[in-house]
């Protein structure tokens, strides 16, 4: 057995990093809750790590920045940051949620908004675009006054009072189309209410409205709003960060499915234009089995031991899993260059199986980290009350499935925190 597989099998459950005392309102404090995101950790993970590993004024980086939990708790805690995200609906998200307005400047902003919205009826003359894809999961009445919301936000000068209020509008698409509403998972309810944008946009847009006074009321009392939080639509191997310059890289990496991403994100990315086809969407993510195959480097015995298991069930999955994990290493390269020396990378990750075969994540980083040279300083095991995850998966095909179906496997009941320094 490696030495790899010794110390994660030793490591038990440290139950005070499952946060299960926390409230949603804990963890949806200041901007966290603005908007519904996939696999999102909760805030208090990145204080604890950010407490314990850095001072005021360190550099903490997110390389796979999703909604940008890390970002805005650098931010209340006087830590520089910068995150870092392929996908532009996850970067749109993160610049609201970073992004301080006065109260009276974006409430009176809202009030004029709401003025014009309020105009609305059936007699309104709106230039509604014919697509398919929005077609598909919208009908006619809720497309028509989604676009007259959309045109409106996007007459308003400041940039970010509009960023603010696009950010609400992506959150409520979910709700106004005929999106299965208990599902993460693409799927459509063709019985379904879609609720009404007007009003839903209103409450969507008070609840921001709170967070963001709150946000803002908190970096006055620090007096941290000089504090820089840069964020980049970028890919995670290459990052516009100095060498030798980081305290701290906190992260959860997407899962070897990644594409479920851009499956998940599609509402926004239609209506931003984000994408004209969600299969060229899907190829921006890691992993993906769009990638081209060349030169895979694993740099880990296990990754290639698990590729050699997989090629026996699924040469296609196979494939996937050890391109993941040759461009998760390349990543890796690019923490280990950027951290000063004495810096820690933590990495939140979960295991899965796929085909029948367990794919063990969380031991393969740490061989690949090792194997690059940083040692490990402390493996967590926390379990996972409360992440808005399809927490299910059929073990036959691997793909997220409905809790009540017969070959459920749980997906990712638990999770470690890796913490490596270099």
């Amino acid at each position: 057995m490696s030495q790899i597989i010794t110390l994660f099998s030793n490591t038990e459950i440290d139950h005070s990093w499952s946060f299960a005392d926390k409230t949603r309102k804990d963890t949806a404090y200041i901007t966290h809750g603005y908007h519904r995101y996939p696999a999102k950790f909760i805030p208090q993970i990145v204080s604890r790590l950010a407490e314990k590993y850095t001072k005021e004024g360190d550099l903490i980086v997110d390389p796979f920045g999703g909604c940008g939990t890390t970002l805005v708790e650098s931010k209340v805690m006087g830590r520089l940051s910068v995150g870092v995200d392929i996908n532009p609906v996850a970067v749109l998200i993160t610049k609201a949620k970073i992004t301080p307005i006065e109260s009276e400047e974006i409430e009176e902003a809202f009030i004029a908004l709401k003025k014009t919205l309020d105009t609305y009826n059936k007699n309104t003359k709106i230039n509604v675009l014919k697509h398919e894809r929005i077609d598909y999961w919208f009908k006619p009445e809720e497309k028509r006054k989604l676009t007259f919301i959309f045109v409106e936000i996007s007459k308003l000068e400041n940039q970010d009072i509009r960023d603010f209020l696009y950010c609400g509008f992506s959150n409520i698409l979910k709700n106004c189309s005929i999106w299965l509403q208990k599902s993460n998972k693409p799927t459509r309810d063709l019985n379904k209410k879609p609720s009404d944008p007007l009003p839903t946009f209103y409450k969507q847009v008070k609840m921001m409205l709170r967070g963001n006074a709150q946000f803002y009321k908190l970096l006055k009392e620090k007096n941290y709003f000089e504090i820089s939080s840069k964020l980049y639509c970028a890919d995670a191997r290459t990052i516009p960060t100095e060498d030798n310059s980081v305290s701290l890289i906190v992260t959860s990496p997407p899962y070897v499915t990644s594409y479920e991403y851009a499956d998940l994100h599609q509402l926004t990315a239609l209506w931003f234009d984000y994408t004209k086809d969600l299969t060229d969407f899907r190829k921006r993510f890691i992993g993906t089995s769009y990638h081209s195959k060349k030169e895979l480097v694993l740099n880990s015995a296990l990754a290639e031991e698990i590729r050699k298991e997989l090629l026996k069930k699924d040469k296609k999955t196979a494939e996937e899993v050890a391109t993941y994990f040759s461009e998760m290493n390349q990543v890796f390269i690019e923490m280990k260059r950027m951290l000063k020396k004495g810096g820690k990378t933590c990495i939140v990750i979960g295991n899965t199986s796929l085909k029948g075969v367990e794919i063990l994540n969380a031991e393969v980083f740490a061989e690949q980290l090792q194997n690059l040279g940083l040692n490990a300083v402390e493996i967590i095991k926390r379990d996972i009350p409360s992440k808005n995850l399809p927490s299910v998966r059929d073990e036959k095909t691997g793909k997220f499935a409905k809790v009540s179906d017969n070959n459920k496997v749980f997906a990712y009941p638990t999770e470690y925190i890796l913490i490596m320094e270099k």
